[in-house]
């Protein structure tokens, strides 16, 4: 078949083949035209999509960019408020604990003032008693020495008055003897404490109104003595207290006591029975110069212990109930500065109480302002763990942001070498045409 070329007006042979190879091509262009129509129209479509997305995106981003700038700036001023709070608290919390210790520190120095201050006079007027008090023994003992060497003197007096009279009495005294020969040794001890307790009886109303003069009867200890003297003051305190011991024993009695072989007994008896002296009248060692004197002071043995013989039973009674009397308002004395001190070491305690109990207090406060503290620290911390995520969220949108703008048709259609292809045969057409 022969074809007249429209553009050159040259005639060739068309055959079969070149016909299909012509219609093919003419097939391909139109799909090439129609594909690039098709691309256009979709590229114009991804185009105006494109926008509109970036357009949505970038309001989105604008968006939420303000809203957490506008929740930084909140967290900013809550972190600041917050700052604030912490040292307006801190400073309000270090004032007012510094004014409670200056205010306790004043009352302890002033109760440490007062207690010096009560000591002092404490001391001071214990010294003085004491001093007051020793006079007072010191005179006491003068007056005890005096009284016995007028005794002394006295008893001289009438062994030199009753010496002629002696030679008179030889006849009875043999009497008694033949007497008490014949009595029991327990007779002869009870006849010494029945003269005792005549003599005693004989002065009961005038001397001893209010004095408790009676038989020690309780053994339940085992032993007991034999009269027990007890006074007392206007107020019904005692203020007193003798043990009674009498021994006596018979002329005739192969086996002779001494004085001394009752005492450790006698003063077991003053102990149980709560007497501040023991006494015994004793007519035991009879030759003895040393308890034919009068009144012989044994505490150096045991304490406040004396031994008499009969005539001196009364005197005696007197003696130390004067001298008892004497040192009352001594023991008053004494008994209030014993209350005193008492009370001193109540204050001392109820100091130390207050110490321990502020102490305790101030370290519950401090616990408490360590706590708030730590607290405050543990909400700065949190804050900041927040704006830390919030500034990384704005990071991660940025990058976002940056990735939208890096979108490309090269990067769309990387794996897809068809249309890569295509596209670039649209780009050279494109170049050809403009030249």
């Amino acid at each position: 078949m022969k074809v007249i070329c429209p553009h050159c007006q040259t005639e060739f042979e068309l055959t079969d083949a070149g016909y299909q190879d012509l219609l093919s091509q003419v097939k391909t262009k139109e799909f090439a035209k129609e594909l690039e129509e098709k691309l256009a129209t979709y590229k114009e479509k991804e185009e105006a999509k494109k926008k509109l997305d970036e357009a949505d995106a970038l309001a989105k981003f604008n968006q939420e960019k303000n809203a957490l700038e506008k929740r930084i700036q909140e967290l900013n001023a809550q972190l600041q408020g917050a700052d604030a709070a912490k040292r307006l608290a801190l400073s309000e919390q270090k004032e007012s604990v510094t004014k409670d210790l200056d205010k306790k520190n004043e009352e302890i120095n002033e109760l440490k003032l007062s207690l010096q201050k009560a000591q002092v006079e404490a001391k001071a007027a214990v010294d003085k008693a004491t001093a007051q008090l020793a006079n007072q023994v010191n005179e006491l003992k003068n007056q005890l020495s005096l009284a016995a060497k007028d005794k002394q003197l006295e008893l001289t007096n009438q062994k030199t008055t009753y010496e002629s009279a002696l030679q008179l009495k030889d006849e009875e005294i043999n009497r008694l003897k033949d007497f008490k020969l014949r009595e029991s040794t327990k007779m002869v001890g009870e006849n010494l404490e029945q003269y005792c307790h005549d003599e005693f009886d004989k002065l009961r109303a005038v001397a001893f109104p209010s004095a408790y003069f009676e038989k020690d009867n309780d053994a339940k200890t085992g032993s007991k003595g034999d009269f027990i003297f007890r006074d007392y003051d206007d107020e019904g305190n005692e203020y007193v207290s003798i043990m009674f011991e009498m021994k006596n024993e018979m002329d005739a009695t192969a086996t002779k006591h001494k004085n001394a072989d009752f005492f450790k007994e006698l003063d077991k008896d003053r102990n149980e029975k709560k007497c501040e002296y023991a006494v015994l009248v004793s007519m035991l060692e009879q030759d003895s110069n040393l308890y034919n004197q009068g009144i012989v002071d044994v505490s150096h043995l045991y304490p406040k212990m004396y031994v008499i013989r009969p005539q001196f039973f009364i005197p005696l009674i007197s003696l130390l109930k004067n001298a008892a009397q004497n040192s009352i308002g001594l023991k008053k004395q004494l008994i209030a500065m014993k209350n005193q001190n008492l009370e001193l070491e109540t204050f001392e305690d109820n100091l130390q109480a207050f110490k321990d109990g502020f102490s305790r207090n101030f370290e519950l406060a401090k616990k408490k302002y360590d706590s708030a503290i730590e607290q405050i620290d543990k909400s700065i911390a949190a804050l900041t763990k927040v704006k830390e995520a919030l500034m990384g969220s704005e990071k991660s949108l940025a990058i976002a942001n940056n990735k939208i703008d890096d979108v490309t048709i090269r990067k769309l259609t990387k794996g897809a070498p068809t249309i890569a292809a295509k596209f670039k045969e649209i780009q050279e057409e494109k170049k050809q045409s403009n030249q």
